[in-house]
């Protein structure tokens, strides 16, 4: 089974969750759930951030659903209060 590696960014308070230099080996065609679960069982303190985050990749906010199937980078943005 081919396997794929994620880097994850963290910006705002889940960043003070998770490492810097997290990396994440998912196999072909995880979704982001099933990369943030991977997260979550590493880190459990960072999990109920992790569940409100937006997650994106590039400029583009992405889906939970999204099929990842090849190395990227997964940015998650810490929701923001205030106005």
């Amino acid at each position: 089974m081919s396997q794929i590696k994620i880097k994850i960014e963290a910006f705002g308070a889940v960043e003070r969750q998770l490492p810097q230099d997290l990396e994440i080996i998912c196999s072909l065609n995880s979704t982001i759930t099933d990369v943030l679960a991977q997260v979550g069982q590493a880190y459990p303190a960072a999990l109920a951030m992790i569940e409100r985050c937006a997650c994106a990749m590039g400029e583009d906010i992405i889906s939970r659903q999204t099929e990842l199937h090849l190395d990227s980078t997964l940015v998650l943005l810490s929701p923001v209060a205030g106005g």
